[in-house]
């Protein structure tokens, strides 16, 4: 009897691990329009967030930490996504009419501006949001 050939792929060390950083993810992000959109998107939540905040790599993707997680983002080919939580989505849901949104996502197109107050506002919140729980639970 054959032994059945193995149908493993296999792939580069590099591509198997996640970056380490927002420079080697933005690094990997081939579409031009999609790799500004993840800047300006970083931009923007950086300018909001408290100057405490950190900035990390969570599901393989960038994120910020205050007071646990607050938002991840993402680059794709076709939009930039903002994931900051099913309860800011639900909160901001008629300011998000004109997107696309699942539970606690957003999609930005890549082939329209940005709407960074938008972005800052639900930021803004989700940090009030995680600043309330931090105060809650250290009670």
């Amino acid at each position: 009897m054959k032994k059945a050939k193995s149908r493993a792929r296999t792939t580069p060390a590099k591509a198997r691990s996640g970056p380490k950083n927002f420079e080697e993810y933005a690094d990997r992000v081939h579409e031009p329009a999609a790799r500004d959109h993840l800047i300006k998107m970083r931009e923007a939540i950086r300018s909001v967030v408290p100057k405490e905040a950190t900035e990390t790599i969570s599901y393989r993707i960038p994120a910020f930490k205050h007071k646990g997680m607050l938002v991840w983002f993402a680059a794709f080919a076709e939009h930039c996504s903002l994931f900051p939580t099913a309860a800011i989505v639900d909160a901001f849901k008629n300011d998000l009419k004109k997107y696309s949104t699942s539970k606690g996502t957003i999609h930005f197109p890549n082939d329209k501006p940005l709407p960074i107050a938008l972005i800052k506002k639900m930021v803004r919140a989700r940090v009030k949001q995680n600043e309330s729980k931090a105060r809650a639970s250290s009670r």
